[in-house]
Formats: structure tokens, C-alpha cells, sequence
């Protein structure tokens, strides 16, 4: 399938065809076009890219700017994009540093933890004359981990005789090991670990850490696995106390 091309945003039409609309619509209705617009924009979501979800932020801008009520001012020359500021998952998680270039600088912004893709961060007289910036905020994954929303994923190799006959299952996550309990023939191919997601953040709540379980004969068996977990606790120091 031929994937579909997305026009520059050059005129408000195209910031409209942007956002999935044919032409001006009233508020509530423009708002709900762009969530829907940037959530499946975001790099993330299948069919998504950086530079669709720069665009759609770019029509909305475009869109804003252009119904506002300015009758007697003159026409608004497009303003350059803004950058995106990409952050891992582990940034995400538990905050920190980060870089973001505007034009010839380089800032190291400190990231409070919990932000989510599609929120906004505020860079105090960054700006010019001094004006804040509100910068769109992309949480990328990383190989590991991905996030949509409140919620991280993962997938974790498991042992196939393991999904046919059940048994114990201990997951190595972000936050240490995690245990499961699978049941022969009804072990579901998706964990939910409860409250392992992005931390709470305002009115956004805890979110889950959602691991797939992928079939893998690379990955350890039932008594190497329970080998493994021994030699963690049984340590040569805790022997010879």
C-alpha cells in the first residue's frame, strides 16, 4: 500500500485538510480534530512520523493565528516551527536534563518527571524579548520501553513450554523484577503490572506497565530461571554470615 504523502502547511485549506477537516468548523468541533490529529500523528502510532506530528502542530498553529480576531492588524507572517522536545522513556519516568536547540543555541532544560507526548513544557524567557515558550513535548521510545498515553510497553521473551503449561514467570522491568502467575491454556499474551506506567502528574493519573509475552527458545527456562533468582539472593556474603 502506497503510503500517503502529506502536504506542506502553506494555506489555512491545508491546515484543515491537516486536522482531517474540509474546511472551518467552530471551536469544540476544531479541538476534537486536532487531538485526534496529533494523537495520530505521534511517531509512535502506526502510520505516524516526527514530521507528520510536526505538522499537525503547525496547522493548528496556522489555524489559531489565522481566525483570530485581527481585522485591522497587518497579515501575520508564518512563524518558524518550534522544536519538539524528545524525551526517553526513562526521562520521562523520572525526569532530568535535557537538550533543546533554538537556532544557534543550546539550552539544558531540567524535565520535571511524568510529561506525557502531546503536553507541552514551559521554557521561561526563552523566547524573544524575553517571552516564554511552550514547547510540544514527544516521549520516543527507546527499544525497551515505548509510551502512549499514561502507559509504557514492553515485550519480554518467554520460554514456549512456559506459555503451554503455565507456571511462575518473573519479569525484569524499569522498576526491578516483576512476578506473574500464568495458567495453562488461558495465560493471555499481554500482562498489565499495575501502577509501573508514568508517574501521576497533575489530573493525569498513574498509568501500567503492559508487557507482551513473546514465544522466544532463546530465552531461559523454568530451572535456569529459578537458578538465577537463587544466586540473586543466596550471595557469597550472605553465605558466610
Amino acid at each position: 500500500m502506497r503510503a500517503r504523502s502529506f502536504p506542506e502547511v502553506v494555506s489555512t485549506s491545508d491546515a484543515y485538510a491537516l486536522l482531517g477537516l474540509t474546511g472551518p468548523a467552530d471551536g469544540a468541533v476544531l479541538t476534537a480534530a486536532f487531538r485526534t490529529a496529533i494523537k495520530a500523528a505521534r511517531p509512535d502510532a502506526p502510520g505516524g512520523s516526527e514530521t507528520r506530528f510536526r505538522k499537525v502542530i503547525a496547522a493548528w498553529r496556522l489555524i489559531q493565528r489565522e481566525t483570530a480576531p485581527l481585522a485591522l492588524a497587518p497579515p501575520l507572517r508564518a512563524a518558524p516551527a518550534m522544536p519538539v522536545i524528545g524525551l526517553s522513556p526513562g526521562i520521562a519516568l523520572n525526569g532530568g536534563r535535557v537538550e533543546v536547540r533554538l537556532g544557534r543555541r543550546t539550552l539544558r532544560v531540567r524535565v520535571p518527571a511524568g510529561l506525557r507526548s502531546g503536553e507541552h513544557l514551559r521554557l521561561k524567557a526563552a523566547g524573544d524579548g524575553g517571552a516564554d515558550l511552550f514547547l510540544p513535548v514527544l516521549v520516543r521510545g527507546d527499544g525497551r520501553l515505548s509510551a502512549v498515553g499514561d502507559d509504557l510497553y514492553m515485550t519480554f521473551p518467554v520460554p514456549p513450554r512456559l506459555l503451554e503449561d503455565g507456571g511462575r514467570l518473573e519479569i525484569e522491568t524499569h522498576a526491578g523484577p516483576r512476578s506473574a502467575w500464568l495458567v495453562a491454556g488461558c495465560q493471555p499474551l499481554r500482562l498489565r503490572l499495575r501502577n509501573l506506567g508514568l508517574p501521576a502528574r497533575g489530573q493525569r493519573p498513574q498509568g501500567h506497565l503492559f508487557v507482551t509475552l513473546e514465544p522466544s527458545e532463546d530465552s531461559p527456562s523454568a530451572a535456569e530461571d529459578l537458578l538465577v533468582r537463587f544466586t540473586r539472593v543466596w550471595t557469597p556474603d550472605r553465605l558466610a554470615a
